[in-house]
C-alpha cells in the first residue's frame, strides 16, 4: 500500500535461484511513484539487478526528489515522465491515466526490445504498454500493489457503479495479460487464483520489507516529547482510507482520561489539512504535531523516540487483507503498536501489536493507555516485532520469490535479446 512509504536487507551479497539469468533485460513500469522512493520497486530493481539482469524503470518524476528526466542510480537506468496528480474527481484521474499510458508507450519504444516487461499498478491500465511489448516477444510479471476494486470502494464508497465495474474489467484484462503474477501477501494471491484465474503455480508471494540499513535505531531525544513522559507517533500516507481521522479521535478520547502524552504525526497526502483542522476540532492542537514528509534521519529519531506507534486503518474490503508499510516499519525500529483487527496486519505484525476491534476508537485509545502504563510490554512486543522483521518477513526471502517469479515467466518462452528466439524470429 502505499501507504502506503519506505525499506529492504542490505544487497550486499548477490542472490541466487533459479531467476537469475545473466545478460537478460527487464522493463519495469510504474505510474504511482517515483523510482527510487517507491522502496518496493526499488529493492525489486536493485535484486534483479544483482542476479545479472539489466534494468530499465520508466516512472513518473517526483516533485521534490526523483526530478530529473533520465538517470542511472547504482546502475539501474531509471527514464521519468512528468505527471500532474488528479484533481476533481474521476475526470482528473482519466487525464493523469490518459498521460501516464502516452509518456510510459513513447519510452519504452525508446528502451527497446526486453525480456521481460514488470508492470506494478495502480492503475490497473499498464497492461495495455505490457501487451505491445509482449507482441515483441517479452514475457510480462504483473506486480500487484494494491486490489484496485477494493481501493475504489474504500476510498471513493460510490458502491459498485459503473466506475467500479469498470475497474473490475480493467483487473480481469490485466490478469489475462499477464504471464506470471507477483501478490504482496497470500490474501492477495488468494485473489490472484480465485478472481483472476490464474494458475496458482503463476502467482508468487513478494512481501515488502523494511529496509533494515536505512533504519536503524538512534538514542531517543526525550526532547521531542515536548515536555510529556510519552510519545506516540503515526507514520505514513494521510488519505481517505489511512484512518488518521479514527487516530484522532482516539486520541481525543485518550485525552479526556490522561494527558501524559504528545504525538506526532509524519507523512502527507490528500487528506493532511483536513487532518489538521480535525485534531484543531477536537481540542488537541496542543498535543498532536504533524510534521508533514521529512528526512529519514529525522524520522528516525521520532521513531526511536517513541513509545507506542499507532496503525489506525479502518476495516474495510482494501484495508483487511493489505499489508502496510508503517506497520513494518515500526516493527523493524521495535517499537509496539496498537492496531484494528485486520486480517493482513496480525499477519505481519504478529505479537508485536495489541489490537482493538475493528474501528473501535474507544478501545484502540485503551489500548494506547495499556501500552503506556506497561514498560516492560512495550519492549517485548518490539523486540518480537524486529525479531519477525529479522526473519520470517525479511526480503532475503521475498528474494528468492521474486528471482522464481522472473524464472517462471521466462520459461514460458518469449524475450528479445542476446539471441532469445523471439529476437531471432523477428530478424527472419
Amino acid at each position: 500500500m502505499l501507504g502506503d512509504t519506505s525499506f529492504g536487507d542490505s544487497l550486499g551479497d548477490r542472490p541466487s535461484g533459479d531467476g537469475a539469468r545473466p545478460g537478460r533485460r527487464a522493463l519495469v513500469l510504474v505510474e504511482n511513484l517515483s523510482v527510487p522512493f517507491d522502496r518496493r520497486v526499488w529493492q525489486e530493481c536493485t535484486t534483479l539487478r544483482d542476479a545479472g539482469w539489466t534494468v530499465d524503470v520508466i516512472c513518473p518524476r517526483g516533485t521534490k526528489r526523483d526530478t530529473e528526466a533520465e538517470a542511472v542510480v547504482d546502475g539501474v537506468r531509471i527514464h521519468r515522465y512528468p505527471l500532474r496528480a488528479a484533481t476533481g474527481g474521476p475526470a482528473g484521474y482519466v487525464r493523469e491515466y490518459g498521460a501516464a499510458l502516452w509518456h510510459t508507450l513513447r519510452l519504452a519504444r525508446k528502451v527497446g526490445p526486453v525480456d521481460v516487461v514488470h508492470a506494478c499498478n495502480p492503475p490497473d491500465l499498464l497492461f495495455l504498454p505490457a501487451l505491445w511489448l509482449k507482441r515483441r516477444g517479452a514475457r510480462f510479471v504483473f506486480d500487484q500493489h494494491d486490489l484496485v476494486p477494493e481501493l475504489y470502494l474504500s476510498r471513493f464508497r460510490r458502491g459498485e457503479d459503473l466506475l467500479y465495474r469498470a475497474v473490475c474489467a480493467l483487473e480481469r484484462r490485466t490478469y489475462r495479460a499477464a504471464d506470471v503474477v507477483i501478490a504482496t501477501n497470500e490474501s492477495y494471491r488468494d485473489v490472484a487464483v480465485r478472481r483472476g484465474g490464474k494458475a496458482p503455480e503463476d502467482v508468487f508471494v513478494v512481501r515488502s520489507a523494511p529496509d533494515t540499513d536505512r533504519f536503524r535505531p538512534v538514542p531517543p531525544e526525550p526532547e521531542l516529547k515536548r515536555g510529556k513522559p510519552h510519545l506516540l507517533c503515526y507514520l505514513g500516507v494521510m488519505g481517505p482510507q489511512d484512518g488518521v481521522d479514527y487516530a484522532l479521535r482516539a486520541l481525543a478520547e485518550l485525552r479526556a482520561v490522561r494527558t501524559d502524552w504528545h504525538a506526532v504525526f509524519v507523512g502527507a497526502g490528500d487528506t493532511f489539512d483536513e487532518m489538521v483542522e480535525l485534531s484543531r476540532r477536537l481540542g488537541l492542537a496542543d498535543q498532536v504535531q504533524f510534521t508533514g514528509r521529512i528526512p529519514d534521519e529525522d524520522l528516525v529519531r521520532y521513531l526511536s523516540t517513541a513509545d507506542v506507534c499507532l496503525s489506525p486503518d479502518p476495516h474495510n474490503p482494501l484495508n483487511d487483507v493489505s499489508t502496510m508499510n508503517k506497520v513494518l516499519e515500526y516493527m523493524v525500529m521495535g517499537r509496539p503498536m496498537v492496531s484494528f483487527e485486520l486480517k493482513e496486519a496480525r499477519v505481519s505484525a504478529g505479537e508485536a501489536a495489541l489490537y482493538a476491534p475493528a474501528n473501535d476508537e474507544a478501545e484502540f485509545a485503551k489500548l494506547v493507555a495499556v501500552l503506556l502504563d506497561d514498560p516492560e510490554q512495550r519492549a517485548r512486543r518490539g523486540e518480537i516485532g524486529r525479531e519477525r522483521v529479522g526473519g520470517p518477513l525479511s526480503w532475503r526471502n521475498s528474494q528468492a520469490a521474486l528471482l522464481a517469479a522472473y524464472a517462471a515467466a521466462c520459461s514460458k518462452g518469449g524475450g528479445n535479446q542476446h539471441g532469445s528466439t523471439a529476437a531471432r524470429r523477428s530478424r527472419r
